[in-house]
């Protein structure tokens, strides 16, 4: 039974934690473990930790920057700490960040951390159980969130 491990954070203003683990529970027998950090720059060694000292197979890192140009940056470089902790773990961790002015209104912004959520989830457990789904789906424009784009 593969172990998945979920971190994510209090400075989203939704939980999608919760709406990831829902989506695998529903999905996949896995073992979750859940670690709830404050915000995106705490991810990378939350994901670590999750991976070096849980055990876990595949980690799915879960946050919200906010839409300050200093949040842009702060999203950078938690995005390059993630990387590194796959670099140093040679196990994948799924970035799944939503930025909080990619939504036209909250409404919008709430449809949108709940799908990109569930929809990295599903991406995860392709990833553990048929990988040869996403070689299926490479180059097919496939967007997480919102409608995927066409394939050229």
């Amino acid at each position: 039974m593969p172990t998945i491990g979920i971190a994510d954070t209090t400075f989203a203003r939704y939980n999608m934690g919760a709406a990831a683990i829902d989506e695998l529970k529903n999905s996949i027998s896995a073992k979750l473990i859940r670690v709830t950090v404050p915000g995106i720059k705490d991810l990378p060694v939350a994901s670590k930790k999750l991976l070096e000292e849980q055990n876990c197979d595949i980690v799915i890192a879960l946050g919200m920057p906010g839409k300050q140009p200093q949040d842009k940056i702060c999203a950078h470089e938690a995005s390059q700490g993630i990387m590194m902790a796959q670099l140093m773990t040679n196990k994948h961790i799924i970035e799944v960040f939503v930025h909080e002015d990619e939504g036209k209104d909250d409404q919008e912004l709430k449809f949108l951390m709940e799908q990109r959520s569930r929809e990295h989830a599903q991406n995860v457990v392709k990833m553990l159980t048929r990988p040869e789904k996403m070689i299926q789906e490479a180059g097919t424009g496939q967007r997480e969130g919102f409608a995927d784009a066409n394939p050229l």
